[in-house]
């Protein structure tokens, strides 16, 4: 029986509370925003949980990506791991935001989804790649031959991460740009920078939670794989 490791359990709970109480200050603690340069002024407290989740996406997609490098370098179950479960976290967080950014952008803009604007873009072809190796992963035989193939296409779509996380600086369309930073003409009020740090924090102990999960449940799949292979050239054997 698989065990869930009480640290995972103990990371999955704070994260949750964490989660709730961003919700919770986002709505009654942060301030408004400026009505004159917002459609949808009290729209933008989606960005609570929308900035932390394209963060921890980001550090699903690097798991991917140093997995995908491993695999090639040692070709380790260990390594293999860091794939399905960079893969899998990966179409986790990048659904959280791809969905609330469209809730976002149909409250400022009218339309859930601007497809001139490069961010909102490569953040999709992010998640479509992710959606692509998890489900070849699961509709293809576990051979090396499939894994090359997959670990090749988390390799080569990583470069789409520091594309979409420099694309406001690039090429700036309808998607807001970074505004973390404080300078003379940007930055955020400090009580919107606090709830955003909390949400950072929570939604980064829910990653680390499910990756711990994650790594153990496939490693318990490996072993009964294992299993089943040494017991079918021992039933063979007789």
């Amino acid at each position: 029986m698989l065990r869930v490791p009480a640290q995972a359990i103990a990371l999955l709970a704070l994260g949750s509370i964490g989660v709730v109480a961003t919700v919770f200050l986002g709505i009654t603690w942060a301030p408004d925003v400026n009505p004159s340069q917002w459609r949808a002024p009290a729209a933008y407290r989606i960005i609570f949980l929308h900035v932390p989740f394209a963060w921890t996406s980001f550090l699903a997609f690097a798991m991917l990506f140093w997995g995908s490098l491993r695999w090639y370098l040692r070709r380790t179950e260990r390594s293999w791991r860091l794939v399905q479960s960079g893969s899998d976290l990966g179409l986790l967080f990048g659904i959280g935001v791809i969905t609330s950014g469209p809730i976002w952008g149909m409250a400022e803009w009218g339309v859930p989804w601007d497809w001139a604007d490069l961010r909102l873009n490569t953040f999709g072809l992010l998640t479509a790649l992710a959606l692509f190796i998890v489900m070849a992963r699961r509709s293809q035989p576990d051979h090396d031959s499939t894994r090359d193939t997959i670990a090749a296409v988390g390799l080569f779509g990583f470069i789409l991460v520091p594309i979409t996380a420099v694309a406001t600086t690039l090429y700036q369309k309808r998607h807001p740009g970074v505004v973390i930073i404080e300078s003379e003409d940007s930055g955020l009020d400090p009580t919107i920078r606090a709830v955003m740090m909390v949400g950072f924090v929570s939604i980064t102990l829910l990653f680390i939670g499910f990756t711990i999960i994650s790594d153990k449940l496939y490693s318990a799949e490996a072993e009964i794989e294992l299993n089943h292979r040494a017991l079918d050239e021992i039933n063979g054997g007789e």
